[in-house]
């Protein structure tokens, strides 16, 4: 089974009376929960010593989920780092929805992470523009979320190596919404859909792209790499 850590800012929810009642234990436990059943699971948070992401923790991690929104600034520099350097040495990293301005992805990217958004709660419907890829593994040809927020091009980030999903809105907007990224010997998902204020992590189809995602970024054994002068 792959070691799995969900990670969540757990503000909205504990703030937010529309955020509770969608997910009134979290949206890590929601996550987690989705998992559970095919993969060793552990959950952490922003308000937990080192955010609950110690060296030990990262060290025990083949797959890290990361959803955070309001709250970025207030993740340790030391602690992003701790998460780039691992997902480098092979821990794969998945961030979902607003993590694309988490720390730990801006890193890995080197770019901005910018892009357009509108909370509107209309319909998008995420296609699927790599069927062969693991990560598509049994869906159908499209993803449909009745209500969710719109995310919109430019997305600056770098081309992805693979891009599994784009998104369509009810407003015309389209969106590459699965991205695939390998740095160092890690591999890295973004994932859009996830706001915090509609059921998003209970749809099944979108729990059988986590599920698929965790599997497609687990670490593979390689090849040692080693640095520094050779004799």
């Amino acid at each position: 089974m792959v070691a799995v850590t969900v990670w969540n800012e757990y503000r909205h929810e504990r703030e937010d009376s529309d955020a509770a009642a969608v997910y009134p234990n979290g949206i890590h436990e929601t996550i987690a929960e989705a998992l559970a059943a095919d993969h060793d699971v552990r959950t952490a948070t922003l308000d937990e010593p080192d955010h609950g992401l110690t060296a030990d923790v990262l060290a025990a991690t083949d797959v890290l989920l990361w959803w955070g929104h309001e709250a970025h600034d207030e993740v340790a520099d030391g602690v992003a780092e701790r998460v780039r350097d691992q997902v480098l040495e092979g821990m794969g990293f998945v961030p979902l929805h607003s993590a694309h301005y988490s720390k730990p992805f801006t890193r890995l990217m080197g770019t901005s992470c910018r892009l357009q958004y509108r909370e509107d709660g209309e319909t998008e419907r995420l296609w699927v523009v790599d069927p062969g890829h693991p990560i598509a593994d049994g869906l159908a040809e499209s993803i449909a979320l009745p209500e969710t927020e719109m995310y919109g091009e430019p997305f600056d980030v770098p081309e992805p190596d693979r891009l599994v999903f784009v998104s369509w809105f009810a407003g015309g907007e389209v969106f590459r919404s699965g991205c695939c990224y390998r740095r160092g010997n890690g591999r890295i998902f973004y994932f859009r859909p996830g706001h915090e204020t509609y059921p998003i992590y209970e749809n099944e189809a979108v729990q059988r792209v986590l599920r698929n995602a965790v599997a497609w970024a687990a670490p593979t054994e390689g090849s040692p790499r080693t640095f520094g002068e050779r004799e």
